[in-house]
């Protein structure tokens, strides 16, 4: 059994996600707090649940998902994972914090890096990375098998996709990502994307408009 607690934080109402177990392991998906309030939020539902954090899973790192990385590993110790082709993304983050008036995330974490088809087991859960560029080179998505979860990013979405018209992004790519790796799954995989509403692999296959004309019946159909 497991538990997901989603917060949604900073101006980007970014999905900071906490997936713990019975035993109070978990894992932490994208921290992405920024404002003072966001913080002690999620730092008081850690220490009232008596968890203890084992890993933080980075799907990628544009700033909105990453603000709170360096302060969570900094506080639990703890192995932080991306792609390596996210580093690519670190160059942008002052010129693109100034233009906008926020405070460039701190990235000078440790990194573990993953490759395709890796594992992870962390939390009391063993996570299958599935390497998904397009919305970024270094995309990422987490699938835990055993409990039928997939943490998404911004790669695929509750009836949409990920941008692909920003600096870095390749819509070729993101499209080739989804429909080789994430759209065949199981369809009753749970997806928790890094914004908006969770959603089902089947719901997605099925419905989703701008996977069209993919769309395919369901097993389950």
């Amino acid at each position: 059994m497991h538990n997901i607690k989603i917060f949604s934080f900073n101006l980007f109402r970014e999905h900071t996600m906490v997936l713990s177990s019975e035993g109070k392991s978990c894992v932490i998906i994208d921290p992405g707090f920024y404002e003072p309030y966001e913080r002690t939020e999620f730092f008081d539902y850690i220490n009232a649940g008596g968890l203890k954090p084992e890993a933080i899973l980075l799907t990628h790192c544009h700033i909105d998902h990453i603000w709170g990385a360096k302060e969570v590993q900094d506080t639990f110790g703890i192995p932080l994972y991306m792609g390596p082709e996210n580093r690519e993304q670190f160059k942008s983050f002052d010129r693109m914090s100034s233009r906008m008036g926020i405070t460039a995330p701190d990235y000078s974490f440790s990194v573990t890096e993953v490759g395709d088809n890796g594992t992870i087991d962390a939390g009391g859960f063993r996570f299958k990375v599935i390497t998904t560029p397009g919305h970024s080179p270094g995309g990422v998505c987490y699938l835990e098998e055993t409990e039928k979860i997939m943490f998404t990013g911004d790669t695929l979405f509750a009836g949409t996709i990920g941008r692909t018209d920003i600096m870095f992004a390749e819509y070729d790519d993101l499209i080739r990502s989804i429909m080789e790796k994430l759209i065949w799954l199981e369809p009753d995989i749970a997806i928790f994307p890094g914004h908006g509403p969770s959603s089902t692999i089947g719901v997605e296959r099925t419905s989703n408009p701008f996977l069209e004309p993919f769309n395919e019946k369901s097993d389950e159909e």
